[in-house]
């Protein structure tokens, strides 16, 4: 490890552990981020508090919102929400739930049609979280499903199902960082190949993603989240008490008059415009940048073919997401604007102000999403990652490096919130090591690593409090942030510890097929929710909040 960057040894772990136990102490996540902001830049700045202060400020809050990526994130969150607004005011969402009640008649199938929408809206894990909480939150509340178990659903089909589609945001991502970790132990191979060969191995992925539909299937539930669903069906509380929303009430308690049809097409056609257009603008976003490049060959591709498969792959990875997600935000306002203003369900006034209202309703999730963005900086500026990594190099042999990497990548993400930064920090460091500690092996051990650290990245943007995917689904689902956290860390943390016992180490070290791994791990998870699992109806409240219901 001679390349090392400088970090500040034990003291770059202080602002992840004071946002983490303050959150969890406090329940309140502005003050527990900026303290934990303020104490990174008092380290950075020498131990200045008012120096620190003002670059927590200037830098970190105010640098994060000057960010292009950051602001278009800041932009297509409020424009959707004022979308959302709309759609909410025309009785077009409540349409939907009414409908699906219809054919979901129970918590279970209501909660398989989340899980199912969360595998539909592959392409990008933001817009799933976004989509799939506000567009199902209304059937989920009206079903008795706890906010906690939408926003669980929701965030464990968005960053695990979006790393591994073959098709998505994350594809060229990941397939630029194994081009050049793979050049950078001299191996030629067909990158895409590569990425594919590695999904068998994203264990902690691949089980999550059946795990939630085992819970959402059978009905049964342990830890923190059997507590709230049992408040939630048996007493029909949808948040504990003192529960703080990210979305606020303008959005979740909009009142739609007696005389508004009921039409669903005022709610699907604007999802679906935001759908299509997020997916029509990654392609010609992605497809312009080709264009502007330098890249000889991919320009004559996609001039002779334009919408073959490896090209749209192609221009997708050059795309930029944020661009897309804000053009498909505004095109599903206008939509939405359109649809009620036709049929005379709102008149302009009542349609802006329902836009308002909306978009009015994230503003404090924006503000938690900003200051999670700024302390991914100052764990950057600290050398969070850089650290963790050195604290495990050159103590670990070849055949345990798949787990260790994964463990590894875990806390970094956990820590700092950003899985791909953590993917970033990792994959370079990892596939050397692998491949010259293995005596310069392609296969298992080689593919297992690259599984891990994208896995394991995933995991910690996850289910780590600062977040932005675990925010914006918080978000979405207008769930307490710090209890969303909470009850769905258990299943988080279960699928994690099966994807090493059953996954990695049989894997790496017995050389087990990927994909028996896998099943092992579904029947471990099965077995484990039909032992601690319980019905949320059977389980016994306390006589206290049966007396507040």
């Amino acid at each position: 490890m001679e390349n090392v960057v400088e970090h500040y040894g034990i003291l770059s772990l202080l602002p992840p552990l004071i946002a983490i136990v303050l959150a969890f102490t406090t329940k309140q996540v502005i003050p527990a981020l900026f303290a934990a902001i303020w104490g990174g830049a008092i380290i950075l700045s020498g131990g200045n508090p008012l120096a620190g202060f003002a670059m927590t400020i200037e830098k970190y809050i105010a640098g994060s919102v000057a960010s292009s990526w950051n602001a278009g994130i800041i932009v297509f969150d409020m424009a959707l929400g004022g979308t959302i607004g709309i759609v909410a005011k025309s009785g077009g969402a409540k349409a939907i739930a009414n409908w699906l009640a219809n054919k979901a008649k129970s918590a279970k199938s209501g909660m398989v049609a989340t899980w199912a929408m969360g595998l539909l809206i592959f392409f990008d894990d933001y817009s799933n979280t976004l989509l799939v909480g506000t567009t199902m939150r209304p059937l989920t509340d009206k079903l008795k499903i706890s906010r906690e178990k939408l926003s669980f659903i929701t965030d464990a089909t968005a960053a695990p199902v979006a790393s591994m589609a073959f098709i998505a945001t994350w594809t060229a991502y990941e397939m630029g960082l194994l081009r050049d970790a793979f050049a950078s132990i001299g191996v030629e191979t067909n990158i895409y190949g590569a990425f594919l060969q590695s999904i068998p191995f994203r264990f902690y992925s691949l089980i999550m993603v059946g795990f939630v539909l085992m819970i959402c299937f059978t009905g049964k539930d342990f830890g923190p989240m059997l507590k709230a669903e049992a408040r939630a069906r048996q007493t029909g509380k949808l948040l504990a008490d003192g529960a703080i929303p990210l979305a606020s009430k303008e959005l979740t308690e909009m009142e739609i008059s007696d005389e508004i049809p009921l039409r669903m097409r005022n709610a699907i056609i604007p999802i679906v415009t935001v759908i299509a257009f997020v997916i029509i603008g990654l392609y010609v976003n992605g497809r312009n940048a080709i264009l502007a490049s330098d890249n000889a060959a991919l320009i004559q591709q996609i001039k002779d073919t334009p919408f073959a498969f490896t090209v749209v792959r192609d221009a997708l990875g050059y795309s930029n997401a944020s661009v897309a997600m804000m053009w498909a935000s505004f095109a599903g306002t206008i939509v939405a604007f359109a649809l009620v203003l036709s049929q005379k369900i709102l008149t302009f006034r009542e349609t802006m102000d329902a836009w308002v209202d909306g978009a009015k309703s994230l503003v404090i999730a924006v503000f938690v999403l900003v200051l999670a963005w700024g302390i991914g900086g100052v764990a950057k500026d600290l050398g969070t990652a850089k650290f963790l990594i050195q604290l495990l190099a050159g103590k670990i042999s070849p055949n345990v490096i798949p787990m260790a990497v994964f463990l590894l990548g875990c806390l970094i993400a956990f820590s700092t919130g950003t899985s791909w930064g953590t993917t970033a920090l990792m994959m370079p460091i990892a596939v050397p090591l692998v491949y010259e500690l293995s005596g310069g092996d392609t296969g298992v051990l080689l593919y297992a690593t690259i599984g891990a650290v994208f896995t394991g990245a995933v995991f910690g943007d996850h289910c780590s409090p600062i977040s932005d995917t675990t925010i914006m689904s918080s978000m979405a689902a207008a769930s307490d942030h710090i209890d969303h956290v909470k009850t769905q860390m258990p299943y988080s943390v279960t699928a994690a510890v099966v994807a090493v016992v059953v996954g990695y180490l049989p894997a790496a070290v017995l050389g087990i097929n990927p994909f028996i791994s896998v099943i092992l791990g579904w029947a471990v998870c099965y077995a484990i929710l039909r032992v601690k699992g319980q019905r949320p109806e059977d389980y016994v409240l306390p006589e206290k909040m049966h007396k507040q219901a």
